[in-house]
């Protein structure tokens, strides 16, 4: 059953993913953490562009994706994460995985995408 579920997540972090590799294993980490299956990546580069400097990585999941961008350079650290799927999952095990990052504000909307974009609890 599908169920078009979507976590958008804004944290600003003391320490925030600068490596591409880093962020492709944490993206394949997070993906299996929640249940779902990797059709195809992870994958990350490293965003040189002045003013926008930062890691951007992207995994497509069975069930949709999931999206991280992180600006390092400006203060504080800006991450920013989009996990959309069609399978049920655990948004808390996001919010857990966000911990090594060491997040000093979280900001999050969780909708339900199948029914007027609803704003969900979590």
């Amino acid at each position: 059953m599908l169920v078009h579920k979507h976590l958008i997540i804004r944290a600003e972090v003391k320490e925030p993913p600068t490596l591409p590799a880093f962020v492709v294993e944490w993206l394949r980490q997070t993906v299996e953490a929640i249940g779902m299956k990797v059709l195809s990546g992870p994958y990350s580069e490293y965003v040189e562009v002045e003013g926008n400097e930062g890691a951007t990585g992207v995994v497509i999941i069975e069930t949709s994706h999931l999206a991280i961008h992180v600006w390092d350079r400006q203060d504080p650290p800006l991450l920013q994460l989009d996990v959309y799927t069609c399978g049920e999952f655990d948004p808390q095990i996001i919010f857990d995985r966000l911990q090594e990052f060491q997040p000093v504000k979280i900001e999050h909307k969780y909708l339900d995408r199948e029914h007027n974009l609803t704003e969900l609890e979590i």
